[in-house]
């Protein structure tokens, strides 16, 4: 019997019944659920019991999942709030402008196969990038203390007067993906101009996120400039390799952070991230709250070579895109957890949105209501129960929707093959996994190990599937195998960050400060992210991690995500100026709270 539902009491219930016709049953009972038949009618109907209805159908509020705090403004102060005034004006607007297209002009590309720090030449662009911060925030450089880590990683200090507080820490990262040479002819103006054409300033970087390390610094150098002086000690941590998984800056960056201040030492971190999304006739602000996690599986096929001319019925290359077919013919589960964010917006759509699908409602409503039969534990999931929200909040959504409730999986690189006459002796693909909440990166290997299995029986090769926890490139590889690795830089889902706008934590003062920006139609819900950022290294600092992107344009249709890591990357200025504002706002208003 299901947990959590009250039955009749003339009711009783069926016979055991084997394990198969159990879970049969369990998903007829999921599958009503969705199509809104009360549990204890369908157990009526299997049962064929005249039982009289007396379960009530309550109403469920979804506005108490979804609570919004008042607008929060910092406290009055004549020279502090002409200094943001300024923010507003042309004169501003155009040093802004100045500013990050000039962040933009410094090329800083990092590149999957960067060599040590220090050995390798492409890393000095990055000396460059630094002087270009030198130079262009004077004050910043001469009164707050600055740390080099690992060379090129900057640490910005500003002592706070209470050293009973915990730090806030924003970031950012210098570095871009690179370009490909072959596109650059494709762009509406080169990637290194940093081309401001009255609305936006092009060029990689300028997205992602050079913006957001530019308006940061601009926060702090005018705060400094209008004589500010906060209480609670602010730190700027800017790494330098974020596009290549951030193992030389933000790796080392966080280990600075927690020698000096200790495990779970800062009040809060804001990095690039998610911004906001228009959606049900509601403009939501999404700020990250949690990340999915990350593998990397290697596939490597090792079979003889020989001439082209007498070929073996399969080569390895036919091989491996066999094992490719069967892996990408069926996708991973899409299920939503309900501590994923993306059930909180759409409680929050739910309660606020004037055009929220009505069959999204009601399943919503049915999952409230029993929620208790879609836990991990339960025997519907057991039995592998489709979840009938997630399916169709993807439905409507698309495939951004649909991977923030799945784990995915894309081959991204293969190579193998050397020359038109010889077999090829090895290939080998890989494979990125993005992991769903509620999800483990053990999901991904059980399942390839058990595909592989199939193909390397069929031809004759001996399975090697995970033997070796060593970095993927010292595995051995046998000949006549099929042999499966996974990357060195797993990680799991990200720590959940505490987001109850009705509390006093941090969250509630970034979405009082977001809603105080952009207004009180504004409705702040916890977001994911699909991919990653530096914040993986900052888990052991602190609980309360934003990933949040807080410039916004109204009248910017990428909201905010202009083309980044593709070709005509740029960003919206009045969206970058609204960043500074927030910045401001936020760091004020983080210096007179007390959070929790």
């Amino acid at each position: 019997m299901e947990k959590g539902i009250s039955l009749p009491v003339a009711y009783t219930p069926p016979p055991a019944q084997a394990s198969t016709t159990r879970c049969k049953s369990l998903k007829t009972v999921a599958k009503a659920l969705a199509l809104g038949l009360p549990l204890y009618a369908l157990y009526a109907w299997h049962t064929n019991q005249a039982i009289i209805p007396s379960l009530s159908r309550a109403n469920v509020n979804f506005a108490s999942q979804c609570e919004q705090p008042p607008p929060l403004k910092p406290s009055q102060d004549e020279k502090l709030d002409e200094a943001y005034d300024f923010l507003s004006t042309e004169t501003f607007l155009n040093a802004s402008v100045a500013r990050l297209s000039g962040a933009v002009r410094v090329k800083s590309e990092s590149f999957d196969d960067l060599g040590a720090v220090g050995e390798d030449p492409r890393w000095d662009v990055f000396y460059d990038f630094a002087s270009y911060l030198k130079k262009t925030f004077p004050l910043i450089h001469s009164k707050l203390q600055v740390d080099k880590v690992n060379t090129h990683g900057l640490l910005y200090t500003w002592e706070g007067s209470n050293k009973d507080l915990k730090p806030t820490l924003l970031m950012a990262h210098q570095d871009t993906v690179p370009v490909p040479p072959e596109t650059i002819p494709a762009w509406t103006y080169p990637p290194w101009s940093g081309e401001y054409d009255g609305k936006y300033i092009w060029g990689r970087g300028a997205g992602d996120c050079k913006n957001q390390l530019i308006a940061i610094m601009e926060t702090v150098e005018l705060l400094l400039e209008a004589g500010w002086e906060p209480k609670r000690t602010i730190l700027l941590s800017f790494g330098f390799d974020e596009e290549c998984s951030g193992r030389q800056g933000a790796a080392h960056l966080s280990k600075f952070i927690e020698e000096r201040y200790g495990k779970d030492s800062l009040a809060v971190i804001v990095d690039e991230g998610a911004g906001f999304e228009k959606t049900w006739g509601t403009l939501f602000a999404k700020p990250g709250t949690a990340e999915k996690g990350y593998t990397d599986v290697y596939i490597t096929v090792r079979m003889p070579g020989g001439h082209s001319s007498i070929p073996s019925d399969h080569t390895s290359i036919g091989v491996l895109s066999e094992l490719i077919t069967r892996i990408e013919a069926e996708q991973y589960r899409t299920h939503l957890e309900e501590e994923n964010p993306y059930f909180t917006q759409l409680q929050c759509g739910a309660a606020h949105s004037p055009h929220f699908s009505h069959k999204l409602k009601k399943l919503l409503a049915h999952r409230k209501r029993h929620s208790s039969s879609f836990s991990s534990s339960s025997a519907v999931e057991t039995c592998k129960t489709k979840d009938y929200l997630a399916l169709e909040a993807a439905r409507e959504g698309g495939p951004a929707i649909k991977y923030l409730m799945q784990t995915s999986q894309a081959v991204d690189v293969i190579s193998g093959g050397i020359k038109t006459n010889a077999l090829p002796e090895r290939v080998r693909a890989t494979i990125n996994h993005r992991i769903n909440i509620g999800e483990t990166p053990q999901v991904v290997y059980d399942r390839l190990t058990k595909l592989a299995a199939h193909v390397a029986k069929r031809h004759g090769l001996a399975l090697h599937a995970f033997d070796s926890n060593d970095d993927e490139d010292e595995q051995p590889e046998p000949p006549n195998s099929l042999i499966l690795t996974k990357s060195s830089h797993e990680l799991l889902v990200a720590p959940i960050t505490p987001s109850f706008p009705s509390s006093r934590g941090p969250f509630a003062v970034l979405a009082g400060t977001t809603r105080a920006l952009y207004g009180e139609e504004v409705i702040v819900t916890p977001g994911i992210m699909t991919g990653n950022t530096d914040t993986r290294y900052y888990w052991d600092v602190t609980r309360h991690i934003f990933r949040w992107g807080p410039g916004y344009d109204p009248a910017d249709d990428d909201a905010g995500f202009g083309n980044i890591h593709t070709v005509n990357e740029r960003v919206s200025v009045r969206a970058h100026v609204n960043g500074v504002k927030w910045f401001w706002m936020f760091l004020r208003n983080m210096d007179e709270v007390e959070v929790e």
